[in-house]
């Protein structure tokens, strides 16, 4: 683990010097994939990394873990609460939909999770204009290959250094790089909801999913989530679809 350490860290000082730009920075969620990538980024960028916490009507609680996991890192950070802003852009939707009486109710929460994540990632780049860096992305392999991220959210990001890193991959990689116990072994959640855990959404669990990454035997019910959730996200992986040219 300590030479994928060396390895991503040296990937990262790479994009760095490629593109140009003078740091990276990352969104942290209090979550142990942003918290690696804190640290991955610290050390490719001492003096130009940064750590950005966007509560957004969030679980106080999560604050508390992401302000732990930029201390242990080092890392330079920046708080920017998004609630005041969110609260006045889904009310505004809301209502309007609500007006027009084509308001779909079933739908409100997933449209209100995706609006934070896409507030969080816009709060990115303004942030990343500002300072000349790029943003770095937190998702793992089984979360791309799976899909669980929201497109022009989370997933939008310059950078993937932990896509081939399966979810117990990315807990040794914290582990060896000094992230605080109650960080790893918290229940993975994007806390865009009260309650919601990652592997309760998704109808399996990471452990499952890097089996199946690995191609390891797994349940078929399981299996049968995995390659649904595949299918169905793979819009996700792709840039915008385009018609031939005619």
């Amino acid at each position: 683990m300590q030479e994928k350490v060396e390895g991503l860290v040296q990937w990262l000082k790479d994009q760095i010097e490629e593109t140009g730009v003078k740091g990276l920075m990352v969104g942290v969620s209090g979550g142990i994939d942003s918290a690696v990538v804190a640290n991955l980024i610290k050390r490719a960028a001492p003096d130009s990394s940064l750590g950005v916490m966007m509560p957004c009507n969030s679980n106080p609680q999560d604050l508390e873990h992401a302000q732990k996991v930029v201390d242990a890192a080092g890392i330079d950070s920046l708080t920017v609460d998004l609630s005041m802003t969110h609260n006045t852009m889904f009310t505004e939707i809301t209502s309007q939909l609500r007006q027009e009486d084509i308001l779909n109710p079933d739908q409100q929460q997933l449209a209100d999770a995706n609006l934070r994540a896409r507030l969080r990632m816009s709060t990115l780049y303004a942030i990343a204009a500002n300072h000349q860096y790029l943003v770095v992305g937190t998702d793992n392999a089984a979360e791309w290959y799976t899909g669980y991220f929201t497109k022009f959210g989370d997933g939008g990001v310059d950078l993937v250094p932990l896509v081939h890193q399966t979810k117990g991959e990315v807990r040794e990689l914290a582990k060896v790089l000094g992230v605080p116990d109650e960080i790893i072994n918290k229940a993975p959640s994007a806390g865009l909801w009260e309650g919601q855990t990652d592997e309760n959404e998704m109808g399996t669990s990471y452990d499952i999913i890097d089996k199946y990454l690995k191609g390891e035997e797994i349940p078929a019910k399981d299996k049968e989530i995995i390659e649904k959730m595949h299918h169905r996200t793979a819009h996700k992986r792709k840039i915008a679809a385009a018609p031939d040219k005619f």
